[in-house]
């Protein structure tokens, strides 16, 4: 979606001419969940003067019930008009940054710690971080109350087409939609397991990715609404098929083009490009908390489905954690593939790029690329490769978070405790639960 420089009198003339009645003012909340205020037109020069109050005694990660008052202070480039109307009037959205009643941003606003973060990465010279994600879903039938079933829309698999691909209609209408809405969208195709959908949309700056991010989890659920179906980005919702992911290709730029890009490098990657990595490499247990932030995220990096469970990369071959797609020149990326569509856009991009700087400012080496399939090395053969593991659980990604001063600083000291605050409680409600599976292993034997 490209960047619009919108001034103040363009955002007047626009809701003029589109007859816009309502606004949705949104932000994320420290989960990852998008939050909104909404005002009918005539707030609009209220917005526009930054002087939108709201109460964020009530949003996770915010602020206590003392210290409520909170501003919207809108991101005019982020102006859109919803495709879907009332017979009212259009509703236009914008997304905005949260500030304290002093003027200044928001220590837990997600998107504003994604800003100070970019800050840290122009001060070391660089302008851009480019980022293109790859979000999967699954497509649910609903019940007659609106509620979710188990029973996926179809049995299609990989490319699938019609019959086999019942979603294809929804996926097409989704698509349209968002290119109504001002998306690039690259591609769309049914996904390995059945009723899972992948699109793929252009790359953006990263604070703008994130907010695409965001707006495309939003149009999947309201529009699968309209076909009877019911989207989740649940990483792994059904045992025995290939959970989703959302793909992080990320790329540096600086005043002369693609950072990551030498002709006459290895592989045409810059020393840029591999200290970087090496910082991915270095981080990347301690990120996986931030980027796989649920219970449920560890059922889908497990061997066996595709997803990358070994700290590796390749300049080939699927299976490590981090891939070099072949594209060269101003395409020249970094392909970070254990990222789920739970995690909060703001943060994960946020953790991606510090520990990448982190790279650079101690510039770490990478070990050799693996180029044949992890899945098929026995321990020996990974020691001595020197490939690791991911954590496999909430907990242990806690806590390598929790030892890694980097990543905290990357989230901000509001943020972090917030996080591992909700995190431990999440985790520890969770292990108190007795499944069907346990159940059925041992109620009978023992």
């Amino acid at each position: 979606m490209p960047k619009h420089d919108y001034s103040k009198d363009d955002i007047r003339q626009m809701a003029k001419d589109e007859d816009v009645q309502f606004l949705r003012l949104m932000f994320t909340d420290l989960f990852g969940t998008i939050k909104n205020v909404e005002v009918p037109i005539s707030q609009l020069e209220k917005l526009l003067d930054n002087k939108l109050m709201f109460d964020g005694s009530s949003i996770d990660g915010f602020v206590r019930i003392e210290e409520s008052d909170m501003y919207l202070y809108p991101d005019l480039s982020t102006w859109m008009i919803f495709p879907w109307s009332s017979d009212r009037g259009k509703i236009a959205r914008v997304i905005c940054e949260v500030y304290t009643p002093d003027n200044k941003p928001f220590e837990g606003d997600p998107r504003n710690n994604l800003i100070r973060v970019l800050g840290d990465m122009r001060k070391a010279g660089f302008t851009d971080f480019n980022i293109g994600p790859e979000p999967e879903f699954f497509l649910f039938k609903m019940d007659d109350k609106g509620k979710p079933t188990m029973d996926l829309n179809d049995q299609g698999s990989y490319f699938d087409m019609a019959p086999m691909d019942l979603g294809e209609n929804c996926r097409r209408e989704i698509v349209l939609t968002l290119e109504d809405m001002g998306f690039d969208v690259e591609a769309a195709h049914h996904e390995v397991a059945p009723g899972q959908h992948e699109i793929d949309f252009k790359y953006a700056d990263a604070l703008h990715a994130a907010d695409n991010i965001q707006t495309f989890k939003l149009v999947v659920k309201t529009v699968a609404r309209k076909f009877g179906l019911y989207a989740t980005f649940m990483p792994k919702p059904l045992t025995g098929i290939n959970g989703s992911g959302m793909h992080l290709n990320m790329s540096l730029f600086h005043d002369k083009g693609n950072a990551f890009y030498d002709e006459k490098g290895d592989l045409q990657l810059s020393q840029t490009a591999y200290y970087f990595l090496g910082g991915l490499l270095k981080h990347a247990r301690s990120f996986t908390a931030i980027c796989n932030p649920t219970v449920n995220s560890y059922k889908r990096l497990v061997p066996g489905y595709e997803a990358p469970v070994y700290v590796a990369w390749s300049g080939s071959n699927r299976s490590p954690l981090i891939r070099v797609p072949s594209s060269r020149g101003l395409s020249t990326r970094l392909e970070l593939r254990s990222v789920d569509p739970t995690a909060n856009p703001y943060l994960a991009i946020a953790a991606v790029l510090e520990a990448g700087l982190d790279g650079l400012n101690n510039k770490m080496v990478p070990e050799e690329s693996v180029d044949r399939n992890i899945y098929r090395m026995d321990d020996k053969e990974r020691r001595e490769s020197h490939i690791t593991n991911l954590p496999d659980t909430l907990h242990n990604a806690l806590k390598d978070l929790s030892a890694d001063e980097v990543m905290r600083k990357a989230m901000g000291p509001h943020l972090y405790a917030s996080f591992i605050e909700a995190k431990n409680l999440e985790y520890d409600a969770y292990r108190t639960q007795v499944s069907k599976w346990e159940r059925d292993q041992y109620l009978e034997q023992y």
